[in-house]
Formats: structure tokens, sequence, C-alpha cells
């Protein structure tokens, strides 16, 4: 156990740091190279913060562990906008200026509730995780286009600033790159395996552990990059890193894992996570999309998502050892 509980303590920081890294260097390589600011923060930013998620659905789903692997993608996705847009929110104002952005939530919001839909049956199978990953080239495709025909985009600025402001050879950030991604495997893997073996102590599944530490611990390079982000007013980009990173967690994270390991949920999980994400979302697009004007996620939202955070924790924890 006290090995286990320190492969967590270690592992997380580790995952997190790494994939730090391991965005960071791509970003400046490919923007050495010349690729569009834009297209380096909605591909490699966006769904980057994502990298911790998809290494550890991975092992855990190779691993015979589907319980972490889509608990830590859908709990992320969960994290994602009541913890960290309602924090983000609560210590500063989100307004929605991008046209990209105004785009995106609509797509993100179908997408869920695409997932949702295969998970009716209570079955993740091979051919729902190959639907998931077309998708996903559909969606890698258009993010494309949208980067080509953005350039004058209010997010495009953003990302222009936060790019050229990184330091370095391209050597250095080649080794970044690299070192990134061999900690990031090394770390998942040490991870997961402590995620299990807390799991079998307390007598609980590992989807809980999945909904629950890993998912808030591989959401947080998307808090770091969003309170950064609001502090220097990007309040775009703030958004951008968490749509980018739930359409990523929906489509790719879910559909690698579900190809490597068809799974089974509980009637707990559909009835009680998914419908906590489906429900999220549809909230974050109503306060968004701005309908009659600039959508805004004001204080009293954020404060909203976040007590709604705390409460769903509450409700797993409680239901984890009650069960």
């Amino acid at each position: 156990m006290l090995l286990a509980s320190l492969a967590i303590i270690i592992g997380l920081p580790v995952l997190l740091w790494s994939a730090g890294k391991f965005v960071g260097g791509s970003a400046a390589v490919a923007n050495h190279f010349g690729v569009s600011p834009l297209l380096i923060g909605m591909l490699i930013i966006g769904f980057g913060t994502s990298a911790p998620e998809i290494i550890v659905s991975v092992f855990a789903a190779a691993q015979g562990n589907s319980g972490i692997a889509l608990g830590n993608a859908f709990g992320s996705n969960i994290a994602n906008i009541l913890l960290i847009l309602g924090l983000t929110a609560l210590i500063s104002p989100i307004a929605v200026k991008s046209e990209i952005i105004r785009k995106e939530i609509p797509v993100m919001l179908g997408l869920t509730f695409f997932a949702a839909w295969l998970l009716l049956d209570m079955n993740l199978s091979k051919d729902d995780a190959f639907s998931l990953m077309g998708l996903f080239i559909l969606l890698v495709s258009w993010s494309i286009w949208t980067a080509i025909k953005g350039d004058k985009d209010a997010l495009a600025e953003e990302y222009s600033e936060e790019i050229n402001a990184s330091q370095g050879t391209v050597k250095t950030h080649v080794m970044w790159l690299i070192t990134g991604l061999l900690l990031l495997i090394a770390s998942s893997r040490i991870l997961v395996w402590g995620a299990v073996e807390v799991a079998s102590f307390f007598g609980v599944s590992d989807t809980i552990i999945g909904l629950t530490i890993i998912a808030v611990g591989t959401s947080l390079p998307e808090l770091a990059s969003s309170l950064v982000a609001v502090r220097k007013g990007e309040h775009d980009l703030a958004l951008g890193n968490v749509i980018g990173s739930n359409m990523f967690n929906t489509l790719a994270v879910v559909g690698i894992a579900g190809m490597i390991q068809p799974m089974t949920i509980d009637a707990s999980f559909l009835y009680r996570d998914i419908v906590v994400m489906l429900a999220a979302t549809v909230a974050l697009f109503i306060f968004c999309i701005g309908i009659k004007g600039q959508g805004r996620l004001n204080r009293l939202e954020g404060g909203s998502f976040l007590a709604a955070y705390i409460i769903y924790t509450y409700v797993l924890i409680n239901s984890a050892f009650i069960s």
C-alpha cells in the first residue's frame, strides 16, 4: 500500500511535468519550421494538454482496467468544465471573443452527446471506438482548415503571443520533446499501477479512482494554462484549451482505449457520471455561446460550476465507501 501510494504521489507530478515539456517542445519545434501559431495552438497545445489522459488510458485499457480508462477520460471532461473553468471564472470572468470558440462549443456538445449515445448499451465496442476515431480524424481536418482560414481571429493572436514567448534552440526543444514523451510513458505506467493497487486496498472500484484522483490530476495542465491565460487577459485561450482537451478526451482517448480493449460499463457510470458530463457541457454551451450578444462565463456561473463539482465529488466518494 505504501509503495502504491508513493507511485501516485511521485508518478502524478512527473506525468504533469513531462506532459508540459512534451507539449512545449512540440509547439516550439513546429513554430521554428513556420507552422501557423493558430494551427499549433489548436492541435499541439489544445489537444496536447490531453497527453496525460491518453497515455494513462492506453495503459489502463491494455491492462484490462476499463474503469480507469473511461473514468480518466470522462472524469477529466467533468473536471475541465466544472472545476477548472469554474475556478477560472470565479477569479476572472471569461469573455468569449473568438468566432472559432463560438463554433467549437456546439461541436463539443454534439460529440459529447454522440459518445453518450454509443454507451447507452453499457458497452464500448470496437465499432464504437472506430466511430470515435473516425470523428477524431474529421475533427483534426476541420481544425486544420479552421486554422488556415482564421489567422485574424482573436484566438490566433493569443496563441501567437504564447508561442513566440518561448526561448531556446531547436536542439533544446527537440531534447525536451523526446525527454517529455519518454517520462510521460514511464510515469503513466507507474501511476496506473499505483491507482489500481490503492483501489484494491480500499475496496473501491477503479472507476472511482479514475474519476477522482487520476481525472483531476491529469487535468492539472489545463488548470495551470487556464489560470495563466486569464491573468494575461487571454480569455479565449483559457476556454480554447479546455474545449480542445474535452473533444480530444471524448474522441481520441476513449477511442484508442476502446480499440485496444472493448469495455463494459456499470449502470451507475452511465446514469451518474455521463449525465453529469452532459449537463456540464450543456450549461457551458448556454453560458458561452452568446445567442443575444457576446458569450460570457461570469463569477456567479463559475461559482455554480465549482459548487456542482464539490457536490459531485462528495457523491462519488460517499458512494465508493457505502457500496
